[in-house]
């Protein structure tokens, strides 16, 4: 039984493991020029999935090519180990609900349980690496967890405190209310659904009067009860409109569509005429000293809305710093938990996003709801665990990354982004509109925040490293002290006004983590200063694209703030994996596939030459488990083959490339070679540009040329006795071919193509070199020949499968017509009729000996031109006859005098050309050439057709007997006696097509029968 993929990958990879393949493959290259490559830690509390499979695929791909290209490229695995994501999958796991279930449970307990559950399925991800090929360095990783790293992002942290761009601030962030914690522009940009919501507009009833109300508009109903001011813009014109007995107050340009077309103005006034007037708010659940009235501000337009904005401080920055610059009381109804306080009685305690409804309902009931309305928009949900964020004012830690933005974009215009539109366009623009950095987290597992404050006079430090934390602690601190809460919390320093300083009570945003292993994981600036020299900046990075504001940003402005340089000269910014009808995959929706079970049913080159040849990397993929299979079947399986092929010939002849001479090269050698070269030269100029996906293709269509037309015209060659100049050509071709096209391979599918040049030279293909391209073995004019050659070859086959004209049944003639300026084929006349089975091939056919042509008017281009007279021309055209029609395809062009005595000039767009076999041929036309077959089947090419049939058969037979493909036999055959005669007759045929000795037509025991050709044919061999 055949080895399978999966088998022979697990073979080839026991193998590089007895030899330290990889290592050598590095170690090979010390010394030379290096290729920064930085890995992506992946978190392994969760298993991976197909869009993992892409990324280490694309990673190795890259990393194996520029090894073999001459570039030495470490390549350091790496864990991402802090975070919610933990958190939540450890709250699960002991049936915790929320910080508060944390804290009764134990803060040092909980922390030990996410140290244990950050590499639950490490050993899954190790098994998934390497079987599908990924050679990283998981040996000696770098973990975001590990003391030594942490110290290097506390000596990050401390360096941009130093140069006072770390501040503590009082704002509205973005809060997930069921992590507890706020989130950094960049996590919330990751994390937008489509939801519908509730919309309303509600009264503010102006004091003084009974019935004058300012109109302010909320998509946030939720937030009304925490209203204090409305905020008009002092420039815009607003209008009193009465509507039965009430009058409202809208800006001008909203009026009509918020009150109708028959307005009732009694009064129009300028924004700043608002300004300062109070009012009563929909709801009385607070009471403030200063507030309630309308305050001016410049942001408010009359584009949607009313023209005038409720502001709730604590739920929108906008809102926050309004209040701020007016003296307006700052007020927040709103928990930790995301929950109305017991300030709002009526709702107190629920989740306000569920309040909306009843919000809405309370001002419909006393007469404070002037309209409502569900709209449908995209909403921030937080990225771990999906609940709606909320905008919440709270203190917070921030990294003041606006003061770099010049020098971030900057950066970033120095960086090659793949595909190009990303530079400038999601990733550019995300730089353009950046905010603060909100690096602080109420939580947990993380990084801890290494600030000290003074509880006395709020001065603050922060230690760069270990040392230093064990010099200014007022603790002894033991040699193994861990960097992580609950131990870090318990470390105090002596201030010198005399005070006691804490550490602030937050970790770090995860993506700062990520963001600092440029150089954490090397402990830089600790140790491995000449590493850094060498591994800083990176040439390529190489994430999925929702990493464009996740790892590609934090890395990006990490190296910014602490360098002022960019971290990466190139971005490669993967696309989705979606399932075959376009949907992203998910477990929920049964559509997701698992590359591990890939990996086992076709092997991992097949997905990963599948995932890089069938659609540019960057571009979203629709994929499935037929993909697999076809690029198994048609790339895989063929190399495979081609390797067979040799590999027994080489065999049966004891051919060995170092020893035996070189022979005389055929055309067809000459051409294979030319073939081989042009292709190596258009991989290495694909490759180099990051064109994987064309490269792959490249390969792929040079493998099909080898199979289906290199190897098949060849077999006759490796068939004859003996070792002749023309045979060693082969041989020595075929081995070339198959050597250097296994290195082009084995970026992609580096398993086949290892064995596969093991098996020939007795090494491995990951520590040859890239095969480059030698010009002078390129001929051109061979390989437009040979591919006219291909091209009319398959033309007849197209024929004869419409025709089921089967390729076994010669016939009389082949003729071939070009149709534009072609080569000279008539050195190819036996190649094309050996390969068509015709007897005859004309190249200097003409078209209407074969096929009749009808000229017809082409309505929608001539159409116009002609107007009026187009149906006059209609007719016209309909009755040409064959001198009229010959006369236009001659000339392109013919011109007509209309019987109305106009003149027009027909051209060859005008026109659409029908063509008609005559009777006893069928024609195929390809961009170059037309091709006509003489489809009439004689007598005597009918007997041919048969023979070849049994032929086919006897051939079958040997395979069933599994006899050696150069074994010579007696064939017995028994049939009818017309077929015996047609046989006895072919016998010199037969001879030459199938090794055989002896033919005898008798009856003998044991004998196959085969039905050729609704013949019976008994056939019997003897060895």
């Amino acid at each position: 039984m055949a080895e399978t993929a999966s088998a022979r990958e697990q073979r080839v990879r026991a193998q590089w493991d007895k030899e330290k393949t990889f290592q050598l493959s590095m170690d090979n290259r010390a010394g030379k020029e290096t290729y920064v490559f930085y890995e992506g830690p992946p978190t392994a509390n969760g298993m991976p999935h197909a869009g993992h499979a892409l990324g280490r695929t694309m990673k190795d791909f890259v990393a194996r090519y520029k090894t073999m290209s001459g570039y030495q490229v470490l390549r350091k695995a790496g864990w991402d180990t802090h975070g919610l994501p933990v958190e939540l999958e450890v709250e699960k796991q002991l049936n915790l609900r929320g910080k508060d279930d944390i804290e009764a449970y134990g803060i040092e307990a909980f922390i030990k349980k996410c140290k244990e559950s950050v590499f639950t399925y490490e050993k899954e991800w190790r098994q998934f690496t390497e079987a599908l090929g990924y050679w990283v360095d998981m040996d000696d990783p770098y973990v975001t967890l590990d003391n030594e790293y942490i110290e290097s992002v506390w000596n990050i942290l401390s360096t941009i405190h130093r140069k006072d761009l770390l501040y503590k601030g009082h704002r509205v962030v973005p809060y997930c209310p069921n992590c507890e914690t706020s989130l950094s522009s960049h996590e919330v940009a990751q994390g937008y659904a489509d939801v519908t919501d509730l919309s309303a507009t509600a009264k503010f009833l102006i004091d003084g009067t009974d019935n004058e109300y300012l109109l302010g508009w909320t998509t946030t109903p939720w937030t009304l009860p925490a209203n204090v001011a409305i905020a008009v813009n002092p420039e815009l014109t607003y209008v009193k409109v009465q509507q039965d007995e009430e009058v409202y107050v809208v800006a001008e340009g909203l009026a009509k569509s918020l009150l109708g077309e028959d307005l009732h103005v009694v009064a129009t006034l300028k924004g700043s005429e608002l300004v300062g007037i109070t009012y009563d708010p929909p709801f009385n659940f607070i009471s403030v000293e200063k507030g309630h009235q309308v305050v001016g501000a410049d942001f408010v337009t009359d584009s949607s809305g009313t023209g005038l904005v409720h502001m709730a401080p604590a739920h929108g920055d906008d809102d926050y710093r309004v209040v701020r610059e007016n003296g307006i009381d700052f007020v927040n109804v709103v928990d930790s938990k995301g929950r109305y306080t017991a300030e709002i009685g009526p709702l107190a305690g629920r989740f306000v996003k569920d309040c909306d409804v009843d919000i809405v309902k309370m001002l419909a009931q006393s007469n404070r709801l002037f309209a409502k309305e569900r709209y449908e928009h995209s909403y921030p949900h937080c990225w771990r665990c999906d609940s709606p964020l909320l905008y919440y004012a709270m203190e917070g830690w921030f990294i003041e990354t606006t003061k770099v933005k010049e020098q971030l974009v900057a950066n970033n215009q120095e960086v090659d982004w793949y595909p190009g539109h990303m530079k400038d366009g999601r990733f550019g623009k995300f730089l353009e509109n950046l905010v603060d950095w909100n690096i602080g987290r109420n939580r947990f597992w993380g990084t801890p925040l290494n600030v000290w404050e003074c509880q006395s006079c709020d001065k603050q430090e922060s230690p760069d490293s270990i040392a230093t934390l064990r010099e200014r602690a007022d603790q002894d601190l033991a040699p193994d002290f861990e960097l992580h809460k609950p131990y870090v919390d318990e470390v105090t320093f002596t201030c010198s006004c005399g005070g006691t300083m804490k550490r602030t009570s937050e970790v770090i945003d995860v993506w700062f983590d990520s963001g600092s292993m440029p150089f954490a994981q090397y402990h830089h600036p600790f140790e491995n200063d000449e590493k850094m020299k060498t591994q800083f900046p990176a040439d390529v990075v190489i994430e999925g694209v929702d990493q464009t504001r996740g790892w590609f940003y934090s890395l990006l402005a990490v190296s910014t703030l602490f360098t002022g340089k960019a971290p990466y000269k190139r971005v490669l910014s993967l696309g989705h994996i979606l399932d075959e009808n376009g949907q992203k995959m998910s477990k929920s929706k049964g559509n997701a596939l698992s590359p591990v079970e890939l990996i086992e049913e076709f092997g991992a080159d097949s997905l990963r030459f599948a995932l890089l040849a069938d659609s540019a990397p960057w571009n979203n993929k629709r994929f499935s488990k037929k993909t697999v299979s076809q690029t198994k079947s048609k790339v895989l399986d063929t190399l495979a083959n081609i390797h067979s092929f040799y590999a027994m010939y080489a065999s049966i002849d004891q051919f060995d490339a170092k020893t035996v001479a070189k022979g005389t090269p055929a055309k067809l050698d000459e051409w294979i070679l030319s073939r081989l070269h042009t292709v190596i030269a258009e991989v290495t100029t694909s490759l180099d540009a990051y064109d994987v996906t064309k490269g792959a293709r490249a390969i792929s269509a040079f493998l099909e040329e080898i199979s289906n037309w290199y190897i098949r015209r060849s077999r006759s060659r490796f068939w004859a006795s003996g070792m002749e100049d023309d045979k060693k050509a082969a041989y020595h071709t075929l081995y070339e071919v198959l050597t250097k096209t296994t290195q082009l391979l084995a970026p992609f599918a580096p398993f086949l193509s290892d064995d596969v040049y093991r098996d020939l030279t007795g090494e491995s293909v990951h520590l040859s070199d890239y095969p480059k391209a030698d010009s002078s073995l390129v001929n051109e004019q061979l390989e437009q020949e040979m591919q006219a050659v291909r091209q009319i070859v398959e033309l007849t086959r197209s024929i004869r499968n419409s025709t089921s004209l089967k390729t076994k049944q010669p016939l009389a003639e082949l003729a071939v017509v070009s149709q534009k300026e072609t080569v000279d084929l008539s050195a190819y006349t036996s190649i094309i009729a050996e390969e068509t089975n015709v007897k005859n091939v004309q190249f200097d056919a003409k078209q209407d000996q074969y096929v009749s042509h009808h000229l017809k008017l082409n309505f929608p281009v001539a159409g116009p031109k002609l107007g009026k007279s187009v149906g006059l021309v209609q007719k016209m055209v309909a009755q040409f006859g064959e001198t009229e029609t010959s006369q236009f395809l001659d000339a392109g062009k013919m011109v007509l005098s209309l019987p109305n005595d106009q003149v027009v000039e027909l051209e060859k767009e005008d026109v659409l050309v029908e063509k008609t076999p005559l009777s006893g041929f069928e024609f195929a036309e390809g961009d170059a050439y037309l091709v006509v077959l003489d489809t009439n089947v004689t007598k005597d090419l009918k007997e041919e057709g048969f023979v070849r049939e049994v032929i086919r058969a006897v051939q079958l037979y040997r395979k069933q007997l599994e006899l050696p493909v150069e074994k010579r036999v007696d064939l017995i055959i028994h049939a009818s006696a017309p077929a015996e005669d047609i046989l006895s007759r072919y016998e010199a045929f037969m001879k030459n097509h199938v090794l055989i000795n002896q033919l005898h037509f008798k009856e003998t025991a044991n004998m196959n029968s085969f039905d050729v050709e609704g013949e019976t044919i008994q056939l019997a061999i003897e060895q």
